[in-house]
């Protein structure tokens, strides 16, 4: 029995005062050229919330707009305004940095975040007002402390400061006082992650129409790591946000594997279900503050805003087949193996035409592919390109060579089988699972039958391998009836060889009487 989607979770934090102090980009400029004009020019970059939210890709994210009527929108995007600029979508939400900083506290069980107390006192009840949020996690919430506590423990503490509106109303403290994995810096990114894949898993189960407690495992695929100096990277980030979230019943694990981890991480929650092992399983991650302002150099220079300033988190729900909802087929995976080599068409041809070709399927027999789905606004000024338009030309190009597609439809196979990205550049978040909340309302609305989910990693990043890594799998219009049709018609087959046997027997018998 196959395991299905019955629902996902998108969320977006604005949070434009963490790309000054946060992003790597920004820190290590702090460190090597403190007094560097693009430093100096930053600030005057930065979105207000309201721009965040009428901000096309934002609004694709959360499901208010569509990949197909963001294509349509001429590019770039940034300097456009979306017709729609609600907070709230059908996916989920784009929450506004002083709600995000009290749901950091809510996230925290060391006491090592600290508000100010005229903050919590202005935003508490925004929070309060936001449909995600119950009592238990309001509950969490301190009163604040002065604000000149807050100064003393930046100033002679090593504590993270968190500022709003470029005004110091909170910090992190570290956790240890020499172990650099428990630094404050650390602890305000990793707490960032939690708290965004908490907002995540809230809004998927909510969205999947399911109780808290039939979530019996969560799956945390981020780009943290979480440890001390005894295990840095041991995790477990899943099962911490599983109880923040009230998901009483579930235990969870970690998944690491850079970009490629949420792929990774849909085929074993699929392969536990389908096993029997876990009836509901929870894919989710948060957002990763280091990355925000990546590219902030190149879009500063380029006279644009700085469009790194979202945390993204995401959180997908897999459960057994319902004979409704869209079934992950774990018979079409693809992998890169240590074997396949880093070749651009080595990779293509292992995670997209391998499984294919296992399954007697074209290229073109797969109506939709979701690769990175990175916002092209943000990598193209960057000099990266549109990042899902080459991937969708490579693998017109593989179908072009094996006879599957005529020359003359290349540049048409990337309109009908390809998607415009949309995700923010935050590493995993966009590796093929953006689409799979839309994915999953088309295959129900039978206007697609299949789609196929490409995550590609950079292992090389961690200076363990030099090694790429990618996995691949497709999920498809639930056979429904047609299931319950063929289980029917086994069972009759089984009815009428036992009959058989029985008369073949008894003839036997006559025969010896």
């Amino acid at each position: 029995m196959k395991s299905v989607i019955k629902g996902a979770g998108y969320i977006l934090a604005h949070t434009p005062d963490m790309v000054l102090r946060s992003g790597t980009t920004q820190t290590t400029e702090r460190i090597v050229n403190p007094e560097s004009e693009y430093l100096k020019a930053l600030p005057a970059h930065l979105r207000s919330f309201e721009q965040a939210l009428s901000y096309w890709p934002n609004q694709v994210y959360i499901g208010n707009k569509t990949p197909a009527e963001l294509a349509a929108v001429e590019q770039p995007w940034y300097d456009k305004t979306c017709d729609v600029n609600g907070r709230f979508g059908k996916f989920g939400q784009m929450m506004p940095q002083e709600e995000f900083f009290l749901l950091l506290q809510s996230c925290d069980v060391f006491d090592l975040v600290k508000l100010d107390r005229d903050f919590v006192t202005a935003h508490k009840s925004d929070l309060a007002a936001n449909p995600m949020i119950d009592e238990t996690i309001l509950a969490r919430i301190r009163d604040g402390i002065d604000g000149a506590e807050i100064a003393r423990l930046v100033e002679q503490e090593h504590s993270e400061g968190l500022y709003h509106h470029d005004k110091l109303v909170g910090c992190v403290n570290r956790a240890h006082d020499i172990d650099g994995n428990l630094s404050a810096h650390v602890m305000m990114e990793n707490l960032v992650s939690k708290a965004s894949s908490v907002l995540a898993l809230l809004t998927a189960v909510k969205n999947a129409g399911i109780e808290k407690s039939q979530v019996d495992y969560v799956i945390d695929c981020a780009e943290e790591a979480c440890g001390d100096m005894n295990q840095r990277g041991g995790g477990n980030f899943a099962k911490a946000a599983a109880e923040i979230a009230g998901l009483s019943g579930a235990t969870g694990s970690d998944l690491r594997s850079f970009c490629a981890a949420p792929a990774h991480a849909m085929i074993e929650a699929a392969a536990l279900v389908q096993a029997g092992a876990y009836k509901t399983v929870v894919v989710t991650a948060g957002g990763c503050t280091a990355k925000l302002g990546m590219n902030g150099k190149d879009h500063v220079k380029k006279g644009l805003p700085i469009l790194e300033d979202m945390v993204a988190g995401f959180a997908v729900v897999v459960t057994e087949n319902d004979g409704v909802n869209p079934e992950i087929n774990l018979e079409l995976l693809g992998r890169h193996s240590v074997g396949t080599g880093s070749a651009p068409q080595a990779v293509i041809s292992s995670l997209v035409t391998d499984p294919l070709d296992r399954a007697g399927l074209k290229i073109t027999d797969i109506d939709k592919y979701s690769p990175e789905m990175q916002n092209p606004d943000i990598t193209k000024p960057a000099g990266a390109g549109d990042v899902p338009l080459s991937n969708y030309k490579m693998i017109a190009a593989l179908a072009v060579k094996r006879g599957e597609l005529e020359k003359a439809e290349l540049a048409n196979f990337t309109v009908k089988h390809g998607l415009t990205g949309w995700a923010p550049t935050q590493g995993h978040i966009p590796s093929g699972v953006p689409y799979l909340g839309f994915a999953r309302e088309e295959l129900l609305a039978g206007e697609i039958s299949r789609v196929m989910i490409v995550g590609k990693g950079s292992l090389f990043l961690g200076r363990m391998t030099n090694l790429f890594d990618g996995v691949s799998f497709v999920v498809q219009k639930n056979a429904g009836a047609q299931d319950a049709q063929a289980g029917v018609g086994e069972a009759q087959v089984r009815d009428m060889i036992a009959k058989a046997m029985k008369e073949f027997a008894a003839t036997l018998l006559a025969q010896a009487d």
